[in-house]
């Protein structure tokens, strides 16, 4: 039988160190590839969830739609001056505390059951103080319109677009100047909340005048 020379063993310690430092390098590369892995996963997801968000806010639109033809539709006298719930209108200000954020007055304050906020009856419904329209797309808008006022029955303090007169330009024909007068217009305040995909909230505001 012959007897291993001390070549041959130093050749399989060799063998036997560079299996080691292979198995630790796999395992390494193991290790790197799950956290790309993850990386990217979080990185979809971050990128889904602010698509999502981004179209949650365009379906604002609609609802500032809705409310400024609801608006329009409104005699623009006293019917306005004091709250109208079942339509989600608020004849004076409302708006979250220092405290709050939109969502907690919203589901506090506004709406504090908005799972069971029905929107199936075409052009919307009401919910509390909350207008809802029909689901699109599965997103769900709904609204709440404020007169910007301190107090109801009254236009007194309200926010208003300043009244103004004056003369137009003399016509061609070298005529009189036609007067004008620019009738002061109360704001309104327009919120709505958006729900979408992935339980996806998001908020938008508008201000109009009439």
């Amino acid at each position: 039988m012959l007897k291993p020379t001390n070549q041959t063993v130093a050749n399989a310690r060799q063998r036997g160190v560079v299996l080691i430092v292979m198995l630790i390098v796999l395992v390494a590369m193991m290790f790197a590839g799950i956290a790309l892995m993850r990386s990217v996963d979080n990185a979809t997801l971050v990128a889904g969830n602010m698509a999502f968000r981004q179209a949650a806010t365009h379906q604002g639109d609609f609802g500032t739609e809705a409310a400024i033809a609801w608006l329009q539709g409104q005699n623009t006298g006293t019917s306005l001056q004091n709250n109208i719930a079942a339509n989600g209108y608020f004849a004076t200000n409302q708006g979250p505390s220092s405290s709050q954020t939109w969502d907690q007055f919203w589901n506090i304050s506004l709406d504090p059951t908005p799972v069971a906020r029905p929107v199936t009856k075409a052009g919307g419904v009401s919910s509390n103080n909350v207008w809802t329209l029909p689901t699109v797309n599965g997103y769900t808008v709904s609204y709440v319109i404020v007169r910007m006022c301190p107090a109801v029955n009254t236009t007194q303090g309200c926010v208003q677009s300043p009244t103004g007169s004056g003369a137009g330009p003399n016509s061609v024909k070298g005529g009189n100047a036609a007067n004008f007068t620019l009738n002061s217009q109360i704001y309104y305040q327009i919120t709505s909340r958006i729900e979408g995909p992935r339980n996806t909230v998001s908020y938008t505001q508008a201000v109009v005048a009439m």
